[in-house]
């Protein structure tokens, strides 16, 4: 027992004494120190994509006879990329120009009828006159101007029937020009155009091929409208504003930085990841951009004349805005718990709690800090 007991005083000892060396040894640390003119910047990690982009094919189905464009051909609006065969559409048009043709013929004739009947009406008209002339001075009998007066009502409604076979003629003839137009919309389906100045992106067809109504034949995307979509951590993503400047670093260019501007920001975040989408123009970007490029955008949310930096990792408890840091007060740890503001994309957040006088907040804090044991301040950036 008594063995125990000695051991046991021996170990108090030796602990008691680790920890007095401990704290008689001080520890060096690096504090962080006030910067001047500090850019705050928000990193954002995304890809290359466009705000213009189309799969475009035809509105009806049928095989694919021509291809006149592949991937990465710059294609003006209007020109011709494809087209289906279309004999049997043709002869529909065909076949409607013809009844066009007989209409018009069938009207010309129409409207020959009504001269012809309207001269008639006129011979008819002027023998009625005469005829009741003549009866009146008693030269003709009554009978005579009474076929005379029905020889011109028939004339009158030879007139009225032939106008109503000219309305009949025109109202058909409207009908197969409206149909002669919907056979030739149709044939102008089978031809595929470009809808606007683009870029081919994917050629999805070959000559030969059936397609189907709605089948995608080209992605094209508008090069004027390509932009960096861009992630960025929803806790940062409260600073970022409309046209605020940033930089981007494409994954096959990373020597080179271009720079943009922030075009849009997103309206609904990516529940999964937590994570706020913003798109940046970009003014100097190289002629040939590749979609779904990866991209690293740096977004400059503001400047500060002068600030206290204190890395991210080196606050404890840090729920965005308040976190305690370790500090050297008079030569010696402790802990103090700060507010804090705005982030930069270097992991570190600005201090915005006043700083007690002769504290120094420790920048990378060792994990045997120990709250009044001393402290040796080696450098300070």
């Amino acid at each position: 027992m008594r063995k125990v007991w000695a051991y046991g005083l021996v170990m108090a000892i030796l602990i008691g004494g680790g920890i007095l060396a401990l704290n008689a040894r001080s520890l060096p640390v690096t504090v962080v120190s006030p910067e001047r003119d500090v850019p705050l910047r928000l990193y954002g990690l995304g890809t290359v994509e466009a705000r213009v982009l189309s799969q475009v094919g035809f509105e009806v189905g049928a095989s694919v006879v021509s291809l006149t464009a592949d991937a990465g051909d710059r294609v003006e609006q209007g020109r011709e990329l494809a087209a289906l065969q279309h004999a049997e559409q043709a002869a529909r048009v065909a076949r409607a120009s013809a009844a066009v043709a007989a209409n018009r013929a069938s009207r010309v004739r129409a409207e020959a009828t009504i001269a012809r009947a309207q001269a008639v009406l006129d011979q008819r008209r002027a023998a009625n006159h005469r005829q009741k002339d003549l009866a009146r001075k008693d030269v003709t009998s009554i009978q005579r101007a009474e076929e005379a007066q029905r020889d011109e009502d028939v004339a009158r409604a030879e007139l009225d029937v032939a106008r109503a076979d000219l309305a009949v003629i025109a109202a058909q003839g409207a009908d197969t020009e409206a149909a002669l137009a919907l056979e030739e919309t149709l044939l102008a389906q089978y031809r595929l155009h470009a809808p606007y100045d683009a870029v081919i992106a994917t050629r999805h067809a070959e000559p030969g091929e059936v397609v189907k109504a709605g089948d995608p034949i080209f992605t094209l995307f508008d090069p004027a409208s390509v932009w960096i979509q861009a992630y960025v951590d929803e806790e940062r993503a409260g600073q970022i504003a409309l046209d605020q400047p940033g930089t981007i670093r494409l994954r096959s260019m990373p020597q080179a930085t271009f720079h943009g501007r922030v075009a849009r920001i997103g309206l609904e975040s990516d529940r999964a990841n937590e994570e706020r989408r913003v798109w940046l123009s970009c003014t100097d970007c190289p002629e040939t951009m590749y979609l779904g490029e990866q991209a690293e955008v740096r977004i400059l949310t503001g400047t500060r004349d002068r600030a206290l930096m204190v890395p991210e990792l080196a606050i404890a408890g840090f729920d965005g805005h308040r976190g305690t840091v370790w500090v050297v007060r008079e030569g010696r740890f402790d802990t103090l718990e700060m507010t804090f503001g705005a982030r930069d994309d270097k992991g570190r957040v600005e201090v915005t709690s006043a700083v007690p006088n002769g504290v120094r907040i420790v920048a990378r804090p060792a994990s045997t800090l120990v709250a009044g044991g001393r402290a040796r301040i080696v450098e300070a950036p």
